[in-house]
């Protein structure tokens, strides 16, 4: 039977918040297998690592997280630093953990932690679910090298994020901690894994074919017009108001998505940065000759979809959840603000006493139903662990 614990720390004092955090993780745990470590950019990394490993020895893998984290408790945050670590624990659960740095061939790096992470786990199969960790800039080829030794299991995870788009982010993974690269945990297990993947967003009708892309994740034309152009017409603003990070700004709340082949996923696709050009760049890869949607939401709507992902992740699971990794765009929590608070009253409720940590994120991944894993942004990917 799993069950799992949260610690989080806020002290100032690095290596004392990494101790507090894991200490509260594992109290009264006999068979932790992982802890999910979560810490905020402005913290020393390492440090909290060493003081978790004063601790535990367990497997750890996670990531810096966007400003702040939410468990049960309440919003994780402070100027100094923070940690928040979910442990998991079941003497029938096998975990393999296994991390890259960046190199010249991102799929090829995927391949090979996909290896290594089965030989952690001391077998020689393919898991039953995944989770990944990445740096914002080659997830989908990671992936792809990742799927082409285990082939279609159904994964989960987000990109490491910091607190002002500056590259500050780190990957944890047992004792390494880097900046650019890959990090994942393979979970052998016959207790229910199920994940929520969504944007939660409205579509409209205002959509377009992708006639131009440069470097997988330049949009340069929409029906053969310079794409910054165009969006800027969709949501009514000169595109000389959109360059740069305003483009960021202005697209939260109206992103673009593209739809899998049976319609039953709508990735996001977060307008980044608006080029002099009127181009624009993506946070994750697009495709020639596939449509292109702006879809809208409002604040209220973003907040809302939290406790209603997480009601429907409790519905579709076989068995009583045993606890909740929820993983949330950094840039929806950007839009909402001074009202993350509503955020937490919603998750506690929707979470009815289940343990659960809450990281933000510069990208996200996941699937649904009969979908592929894909990489997304302005998402939601809310997973749960059953009892049994």
């Amino acid at each position: 039977m799993l069950r799992s614990k949260v610690g989080y720390s806020m002290d100032a004092n690095n290596l004392t918040s990494g101790t507090v955090t894991a200490r509260l993780a594992t109290k009264g745990m006999r068979n932790a297998k992982l802890g999910l470590l979560y810490t905020s950019s402005a913290s020393n990394v390492k440090e909290v690592v060493k003081g978790v490993r004063e601790v535990t020895n367990i497997p750890v893998i996670g990531c810096t997280s966007s400003g702040a984290i939410i468990v049960p408790e309440g919003i994780v945050a402070s100027p100094h630093g923070f940690s928040g670590m979910m442990a998991l624990d079941d003497k029938n659960l096998a975990v393999g953990v296994a991390c890259h740095e960046a190199g010249r061939d991102a799929r090829k790096i995927g391949r090979k932690v996909a290896i290594e992470a089965v030989k952690a786990a001391g077998t020689t199969k393919a898991p039953d679910y995944f989770y990944m960790v990445a740096s914002p800039k080659e997830e989908e080829d990671y992936l792809m090298g990742i799927q082409d030794v285990i082939g279609r299991v159904p994964m989960f995870g987000g990109s490491a994020a910091d607190d002002t788009v500056e590259g500050k982010w780190k990957i944890i993974c047992n004792d390494k901690v880097f900046s650019d690269g890959v990090a994942v945990a393979f979970f052998y297990t016959e207790n229910d894994i199920e994940t929520v993947y969504t944007g939660a967003y409205r579509e409209t009708r205002k959509c377009g074919i992708i006639t131009k892309v440069d470097n997988k994740r330049t949009l340069v034309r929409i029906d053969g017009e310079l794409s910054l152009k165009k969006y800027g017409e969709w949501i009514r603003k000169e595109p000389k108001n959109l360059r740069g990070t305003n483009l960021l700004i202005s697209s939260i709340r109206k992103p673009l998505g593209v739809k899998d082949p049976l319609g039953n996923l709508t990735a996001v696709r977060h307008p980044m940065i608006g080029n002099s050009d009127n181009t624009m760049n993506l946070g994750n890869n697009l495709s020639e000759g596939t449509c292109v949607t702006m879809l809208e939401a409002t604040t209220d709507e973003l907040i809302d979809s939290t406790g209603q992902t997480l009601k429907e992740l409790k519905k579709n699971m076989l068995t009583e959840p045993a606890a909740y990794v929820l993983v949330h765009c950094g840039g929806r929590k950007l839009a909402i603000g001074k009202r993350l608070t509503e955020v937490h009253k919603q998750l506690l409720k929707a979470s009815a006493g289940v343990p659960f940590i809450t990281i933000f994120t510069f990208g996200e991944y996941g699937y649904h139903e009969n979908s592929a894993n894909t990489c997304g942004g302005l998402m939601l990917s809310f997973t749960g662990f059953g009892k049994e």
